[in-house]
């Protein structure tokens, strides 16, 4: 009974002396640096007795300065309440719940967590601080936080003051469960632009704010950059041009190798290029190739190259059905892109303009040669035409040809020319009562040629000829068809025979031949007239320079030694005339009696000059007289047409019936022969006009120079 009445006085004694004890401010969870100081407030009111912290229910004791705890104090005011805990420097064991209690009230304070921040260490990145790579290679760089930061760091990657995105982040942790380091993966791909860059690497929590930073620089090696420019861009053709390949490398370039249109440049070598630009530069660029040790790059510039044009695509001829429409194709190439434009061969009319020309529903009357004709271009250079022939395939043009006249029972030709494309299948010739294609039939025979020259764009020609052998009444009178055919139809033409009278040309004949005859016989008189008179004027005036030899004009027998001795001067036979007037027969004893020679000789039938040297045959031939003249008229043998032939001079060879003397220049002497006898001719050799001729014991003339 007395415990619960001692309470009941108790309570009623405090409502009489006042406020009861309370906390006037309790301790709040606190973070704090590792290092730094922590303080935990905490003040009571209408309370003055004891007060004590506890760390984690552990009581840190009653006093002030709190003994055993050298880093712990209790500050404040205690008469007005005030009992904070201080704490400093903070360590990482003073992480732990704290409670402020009055022991005398039995009050205690809500828990106050302290948190314990322990900054990162400055990040190290592998390689750092200067990394080499090569351009255009994918490389890793690694960031990494070693120590017991608390909060786990977080590791970021800048470049100039910009995050980088591509980050693989990840950390290793102790056995114990706490995180021994923290390493932080950048994937990167570098180019030749990053050489030289800084990279940061910084180590991020909520102890550190600001974070700590590690730079790196990266030193790349990348292979040639190349710029290819050509000076000046747009030229025309036959101008020089000058390529200048530019290109930074690390490590440095090494070689140069230019090349056009994929074919290496002989001889290149150096940033520099000259060149003389022509139409290929269009289409066929050049190329730089730069190299080093890391590898080697290219670049390709085509240049603007003004040319005229120039025949790439020649048309072709076509052949089509009448009817069908007819294209064209003609390729020109130039810069600028030049025109063209079609005509037909002969005419100026414009057909079209482009590269190609379509004719509508083409007929016999389109066929021919077309032409596409490109202009020069602005330097003059270039241009010109070509051309393709139309074909219209159609039905046979056939045309008669013209045909001599023929006569009765004689031989005939009839011709037809046919023009056909497609090539005709077959000729035919036919009449009324029959037909021939090839061969021969009866008095008929049919032959097909080639015409020389087809028509333009009517395909090839044949000649067909009919030839008729005998021909008969019935052949003047009727006709003949020339027919041929292919697939497309069939043409014909029809001939007829003409007749030639034979009277009237053998008349014609009869009469040329008689004035033609007449005409030579007083041509030939004249000539001869003229010639016996030129050559009896000529004659040497004295006896002496005249060789007489005895014979008879009209083929009798040689005169006798008698008929000699009474002969007179007179001319009885062909007289030798010499060309110099030292040519002296010696005369010794020339008048006797019984020489038949009487001095001289007197050759009958032939003039001639000594000069003239020796005729064909090896000697001078002396023919017979001709049977037409009158007996006596002397024989003359034209020796004009070989007054261009110098051989030596023979007059006589005794076997032959020839004169003969070692030069033709003079006689200076004549030994008279004893005996005469007739000459020894060669079989087929002709006579002499007289029947023997005595032959000298001594042949031989003697002559000098």
């Amino acid at each position: 009974m007395r415990g619960p009445a001692l309470l009941i006085l108790l309570i009623c004694f405090r409502g009489r002396a006042g406020p009861s004890p309370h906390f006037l401010q309790q301790p709040e969870d606190l973070v704090v640096l590792l290092g730094e100081e922590a303080r935990l407030p905490c003040a009571l009111g209408a309370y003055w007795g004891l007060v004590q912290w506890t760390k984690s229910g552990l009581a840190l004791g009653g006093q002030r300065d709190l003994p055993g705890w050298s880093r712990y104090w209790i500050s404040g005011n205690a008469a007005k309440g005030q009992h904070d805990l201080h704490i400093r420097p903070v360590e990482l064991e003073d992480e732990a719940s704290y409670e402020c209690q009055a022991t005398q009230a039995g009050l205690r304070s809500r828990p106050a967590q302290l948190h314990v921040l322990v900054p990162p260490e400055a990040p190290q990145v592998l390689g750092g601080p200067s990394v080499s790579l090569v351009a255009g290679i994918p490389v890793n760089l690694t960031c990494r936080s070693h120590g017991n930061a608390r909060p786990t760091p977080e590791l970021l990657w800048f470049r100039d003051g910009v995050r980088l995105d591509g980050i693989t982040f990840h950390q290793t942790l102790l056995k114990e469960g706490t995180p021994e380091a923290v390493e932080s993966t950048l994937t990167l791909t570098p180019s030749s632009h990053d050489d030289g860059a800084t990279l940061v690497c910084r180590a991020w929590s909520q102890a550190l704010p600001a974070g700590r930073d590690t730079a790196i620089t990266l030193s790349l090696q990348y292979p040639p950059e190349v710029t290819l420019s050509a000076e000046p861009h747009t030229v025309q053709e036959g101008e020089k041009v000058t390529f200048l390949c530019h290109a930074t490398a690390q490590p440095p370039v090494t070689g140069y190798r230019w090349a056009k249109g994929g074919s290496p440049v002989l001889g290149a070598r150096g940033p520099r290029l000259e060149v003389v630009a022509d139409a290929s530069f269009l289409t066929e660029p050049v190329s730089c190739e730069v190299s080093n040790a890391v590898g080697s790059a290219n670049r390709t510039t085509a240049l603007d190259v003004l040319f005229g044009p120039i025949l790439q695509a020649k048309p072709e001829p076509v052949s089509v059905d009448v009817g069908e429409d007819a294209s064209f194709i003609c390729a020109w190439r130039g810069n600028p892109l030049p025109r063209v434009t079609w005509t037909r061969r002969g005419g100026a009319e414009m057909l079209g303009s482009g590269p190609t020309l379509r004719l509508r529903s083409v007929g016999p009357e389109d066929a021919g040669d077309y032409v596409c004709r490109a202009e020069p271009g602005l330097s003059g250079l270039g241009g010109g035409a070509a051309e393709a022939r139309l074909t219209v395939n159609a039905p046979p043009v056939v045309t008669a040809l013209h045909s001599a006249p023929a006569f009765l029972r004689g031989p005939a030709r009839l011709q037809c020319l046919v023009f056909a494309s497609p090539p005709p299948d077959a000729v035919v010739w036919s009449w009324d009562e029959g037909f021939l294609e090839a061969g021969s039939r009866g008095r008929f025979l049919v032959e097909t040629f080639p015409a020389p020259e087809g028509h333009e764009g009517q395909g090839p020609g044949l000649i067909s000829v009919l030839h008729i052998s005998g021909t008969q009444e019935s052949d003047f009178s009727r006709s003949f068809n020339c027919s041929a055919r292919n697939r497309l139809g069939e043409g014909g033409a029809r001939a007829s025979l003409g007749r030639r009278d034979l009277l009237p040309t053998v008349r014609i004949v009869a009469g040329v031949a008689a004035a033609t005859t007449t005409l030579l016989m007083v041509i030939t008189g004249v000539a001869l007239c003229c010639w016996r008179h030129g050559k009896a004027s000529a004659s040497f005036p004295e006896q002496k320079n005249l060789m007489r030899i005895p014979g008879s004009s009209d083929g009798s027998s040689s005169r006798g030694p008698e008929e000699e001795e009474t002969g007179s001067g007179e001319d009885r036979g062909p007289i030798v005339h010499t060309d110099h007037s030292d040519l002296v027969l010696e005369e010794e004893g020339a008048l006797q009696t019984k020489d038949p020679t009487n001095g001289y000789y007197k050759v009958r039938g032939v003039s001639v000059s000594l000069s003239l040297g020796e005729a064909p045959g090896r000697g001078l031939f002396l023919p017979p007289t001709s049977p037409l003249r009158p007996p006596g008229t002397p024989t003359f043998y034209d020796f004009n047409p070989h007054l261009g032939i110098v051989p030596p001079c023979r007059l006589y060879r005794a076997q032959a019936g020839y004169l003969t003397t070692p030069h033709p220049r003079a006689f200076t002497s004549y030994i008279k022969p004893t005996t005469f006898g007739p000459p020894d001719l060669a079989p087929g050799t002709p006579h002499f006009p007289y029947a023997a001729f005595p032959t000298p014991s001594h042949p031989r003339l003697q002559t000098h120079v």
